[in-house]
């Protein structure tokens, strides 16, 4: 952890929500005029597009699995690399995985590729991850301890993959049945790769649907914010000195669960972030002097 060169971190799971929480976060940087340098996880994967699909057949043939959840098509040492040097220098070493044609184009190259690694500007104010794996810890890496506010998005499991069928369907082209397998295919390393990192978050964020998703494998529709509630947990109140009472008179209809977690209606999710993390933010910035 750095006071000097903070690290922000959005943790979760491929379609639980992490992009909308990146977001609400540029619109709090462009408000308080905050620079950052923005990692997105996908960049740290090891191998592009074309080496992932011959990995993860490789994988198969062998009777393993291999998924982008896990160690294995990973760089997490260059991650905790990167965490440990931004906060030391406010500097390091990033790419960007090009998801589309559109973001290829620019660097005149094919989508599903990596851009050349590149150094940081040392003008930025903080580091924002957005990714799978802001606060994994494993043998080899620990990145959650370089992390000075670790945010977990975690809707509840039938909402995700309501989400990620959705997204993936409509948005990347997937049939429904290859987003099914590769949910199963990976569960291994959901189970100890995604789901531990959410014992060490500062902040998370689970959306609770109040309509019916027993088989998220057939909804036809995401269930809309209206239709949900946020649980927001903070691990440890005191860090950031939380004014409950403050959210709950700022926030109409939210309550208190337990001592601290609070829940909000689910449209008031973005009105909630704000009101939790400018404070965050502007402490950390006022901190670097």
């Amino acid at each position: 952890m750095s006071k000097k060169h903070p690290i922000i971190a959005v943790t979760g799971s491929s379609g639980a929500g992490t992009s909308t929480v990146k977001v609400a976060f540029e619109h709090i940087f462009y408000r308080e005029k905050v620079k950052p340098v923005i990692i997105e996880g996908d960049s740290f994967h090891r191998y592009d597009r074309v080496e992932m699909r011959k990995a993860v057949a490789k994988a198969l043939e062998q009777g393993r699995n291999l998924s982008h959840f896990g160690a294995e098509a990973n760089l997490f040492k260059e991650l905790e690399d990167l965490f440990r040097q931004y906060g030391e220098t406010g500097t390091g070493k990033r790419r960007y995985y090009l998801h589309s044609e559109e973001e290829a184009a620019p660097f005149s190259q094919e989508p599903g590729t990596f851009t050349p690694w590149e150094d940081i500007t040392t003008d930025t104010d903080l580091l924002f991850y957005e990714g799978l794996h802001g606060g994994v810890t494993t043998d080899e890496a620990n990145i959650a301890k370089h992390v000075d506010l670790l945010i977990g998005v975690v809707p509840i499991v039938n909402l995700e993959w309501i989400q990620k069928t959705h997204r993936d369907t409509q948005e990347r082209g997937y049939h429904p049945s290859d987003v099914t397998d590769t949910i199963l295919r990976r569960m291994y390393d959901y189970v100890h790769y995604i789901t531990p990192q959410f014992s060490l978050t500062d902040i998370n964020f689970q959306r609770v649907p109040t309509v019916d998703t027993s088989n998220p494998f057939i909804a036809r529709d995401i269930p809309t914010p209206d239709e949900s509630f946020v649980v927001i947990r903070f691990r440890d109140p005191t860090k950031f000195n939380m004014d409950f009472p403050y959210l709950l008179a700022m926030i109409h209809d939210s309550f208190m669960s337990r001592r601290n977690s609070i829940v909000v209606p689910g449209g008031k999710m973005g009105l909630a972030m704000e009101i939790i993390f400018t404070p965050i933010i502007d402490e950390m910035i006022k901190h670097r002097g």
